[in-house]
């Protein structure tokens, strides 16, 4: 079975530890952009009718601190396979679904366009489930990686969508 990260050599270490805070700081910049809208965007979500399966407010930043982890991880797993094709898919794919996600708070939050965030959510879905699919063909670890963010994606479409639904 082929070693899947050599990084007995120091050099490949410094890069690889440089990516993965890549990764991370690209994902914390999403994180900081999304709660930032967020917060400002509070008045306006408490006056919204919500479904009966709304979780309490504190649940959120604990599930995405996780969340956002395990996507950062994923993707650095993912970079330190061999080059090619895929892998430079599934990166792609995962720039895609980074770019998706950061955009749904101020989508929602900011603008208050619930339809277009549930569009945007769609799409997140599409983007993450792809990128999930050919992460897999590269390191499987790295897409399993991937399926508490794909459920977690799954349910808030649900409730994005019940709020659609419940504030015409």
């Amino acid at each position: 079975m082929q070693e899947q990260y050599n990084l007995d050599n120091p050099s490949l270490r410094k890069e690889s530890l440089w990516a993965l805070g890549t990764f991370g700081a690209l994902t914390a910049g999403s994180a900081v952009l999304g709660a930032s809208v967020s917060n400002s965007g509070q008045l306006w979500y408490r006056r919204l009718r919500k479904p009966r399966f709304q979780p309490p407010s504190w649940v959120f930043a604990p599930v995405w601190t996780v969340l956002y982890g395990l996507m950062s991880f994923s993707a650095w797993r993912v970079w330190n396979r061999p080059g090619g094709p895929k892998r430079s898919w599934a990166l792609a794919l995962w720039g895609v679904q980074l770019g998706f996600n950061a955009l749904w708070s101020p989508l929602f939050f900011g603008k208050h366009h619930k339809r277009a965030a549930l569009a945007d959510i769609a799409a997140l879905g599409v983007s993450l489930a792809a990128y999930t699919a050919t992460a897999r063909k590269v390191d499987p670890g790295a897409a399993w990686m991937m399926a508490p963010y794909l459920a977690w994606v799954g349910f808030a479409s649900a409730l994005n969508e019940e709020i659609v639904r419940l504030n015409p």
